[in-house]
């Protein structure tokens, strides 16, 4: 899907820290957000919450 014009979010991917084989996908805004995103997500084939980093 091509973005619009005036489009701000861009979609990014969230990669586990720990195993670097599961990943979330989620978007953000580029403008506000310049940094890259570091959430804590939960693995399951961990079965715990892991830090999930924004990669290209």
């Amino acid at each position: 899907m091509a973005k619009k014009k005036g489009e701000k979010r861009e979609k990014i991917r969230l990669v586990c820290t720990e195993d670097g084989k599961h990943y979330v996908t989620t978007s953000k805004n580029k403008q506000n957000t310049k940094e890259k995103l570091e959430l804590m997500k939960y693995n399951p084939t961990l079965r715990k919450m892991t830090l999930h980093r924004e990669k290209k």
